[in-house]
């Protein structure tokens, strides 16, 4: 599978172990940076790796910065986007299995790497579970639609 990963530099470290973690097990894996521990702005990465998944060119994403609220909220603004910031594996499948979650945020200040994996593992391994989700996935397509262009 191909799956876009990013970070700032406060998550810079997490996602270049999670990054380890999905080559090792087999992903294909498209690194939109942060490159260093230097001082960067997450909207920017998360905006790439969030382009990627919404354009096809990464089927998941995964993102990284201090809390994992900022690179949601930035890559939720990108339309057929729905990331969801998991703390637990549980979050993580849920947001898959319910909203049909295509990119994990993760809070790189507060996560260590083998949590983080295992959250990782949990996301990649749910599905959608469609049925009466689907409704309210489509409703959020909608809220996409009825608001892009505008603000």
């Amino acid at each position: 599978m191909r799956i876009a990963v990013g970070s700032d530099h406060a998550g810079f470290g997490l996602k270049s172990r999670v990054a380890e973690l999905l080559a090792a097990d087999g992903h294909e894996v498209l690194d939109v940076g942060a490159d260093s521990e230097e001082s960067t702005d997450y909207p920017v990465h998360a905006e790439r790796a969030a382009r990627l998944v919404a354009d096809g060119d990464a089927q998941l994403g995964v993102l990284v910065c201090g809390s994992g609220a900022g690179v949601s909220i930035a890559a939720n603004k990108v339309p057929g986007v729905r990331a969801v910031n998991a703390r637990d594996p549980e979050e993580a499948e849920l947001g898959r299995r319910h909203n049909d979650a295509n990119v994990l945020a993760l809070a790189g200040r507060r996560l260590h790497s083998d949590d983080a994996g295992d959250i990782v593992r949990a996301f990649l391994a749910a599905g959608f579970d469609g049925g009466r989700h689907s409704r309210r996935v489509d409703q959020i397509a909608d809220i996409e639609r009825r608001t892009n262009g505008r603000g």
